[in-house]
């Protein structure tokens, strides 16, 4: 079942450290959705290109790290993990009191706290890409120390570009191998479909578009009418048909076991960084 709620503008000012891919499609999906106004947001980051970006959005730009902080009640950390510390560090005492949201991969919530001045709150959260298409799959930990109406503010802000799960912070790397890194797997399936297409005389656009628009299609009946996959494949594979051909041979070529292991991969990964 989809998982999206009425979307309803939150009140409280958001702080952005880092709007490169993600923090940007989070930004730009919260603003296009009309849950954030563009005035309660500010924006840091180091790139004069995503700043740019950023002002044409017509946000506040901020002019550190520490400016951000002091200017919002929650602040979303949006850097990569080898420039967190560096990051939280220019934030000095501006965090005390704060709250943020962390979609730093593999950082725990411990090793955030080492590194900021003060107390503050923590929600860390796993993300992906096509949040800025308004279809992202958010992950968000469950064990945080959100006050009740900062983490409704939060969901708000992530169950209008997507949908939203609440999982306990030890599966967080689990999430990272599965839907932080998905959008790339998927694209390489559809990639390949279309490849399979060009071999047998479809035209390359058309091949990519009906790749594309079938695994869209598939994930929406799987979400809005809470279809298990393997009944949908059943609905799909008559007897002695077309598609049953090709299960056979995706069952040949290790499909089943070559998915998992990636996620397996994406997931030691993740806890090792």
């Amino acid at each position: 079942m989809d998982q999206r709620k009425e979307k309803i503008m939150i009140t409280k000012k958001i702080g952005i450290i880092g709007c490169g891919n993600m923090g940007g499609a989070i930004l730009y999906g919260a603003l296009k959705s009309g849950v954030l106004p563009k005035e309660n947001a500010y924006v840091y980051d180091l790139n004069p290109a995503m700043m740019k970006k950023a002002r044409g959005w017509g946000v506040n730009l901020a002019k550190d790290d520490e400016d951000v902080c002091k200017n919002s009640d929650i602040v979303l950390l949006a850097v990569k993990p080898q420039n967190a510390a560096e990051a939280l560090a220019q934030c000095k005492d501006a965090l005390d009191g704060k709250a943020m949201m962390s979609i730093v991969a593999g950082v725990t919530v411990e090793r955030l706290r080492a590194m900021i001045n003060g107390s503050l709150r923590i929600l860390r959260i796993m993300p992906n890409t096509p949040a800025m298409v308004f279809e992202g799959a958010f992950a968000l930990c469950s064990d945080n120390d959100f006050s009740e109406e900062e983490l409704q503010e939060a969901q708000q802000i992530y169950s209008s570009i997507g949908v939203v799960e609440l999982v306990p912070e030890v599966l967080i790397d689990a999430v990272c191998g599965l839907s932080g890194g998905g959008p790339a797997y998927a694209a390489m399936f559809i990639e390949a479909m279309a490849d399979g297409g060009v071999k047998q005389g479809l035209p390359r656009a058309t091949a990519y578009r009906l790749a594309a628009q079938t695994c869209l299609g598939t994930a929406k009946m799987i979400l809005e009418m809470d279809i298990h996959p393997g009944q949908l494949k059943d609905m799909v594979t008559s007897p002695g048909g077309t598609t049953i051909e090709g299960c056979e041979a995706l069952e040949k070529g290790g499909m089943r076991a070559a998915v998992m292991e990636c996620i397996n991969a994406g997931t030691e990964k993740s806890r090792r960084l």
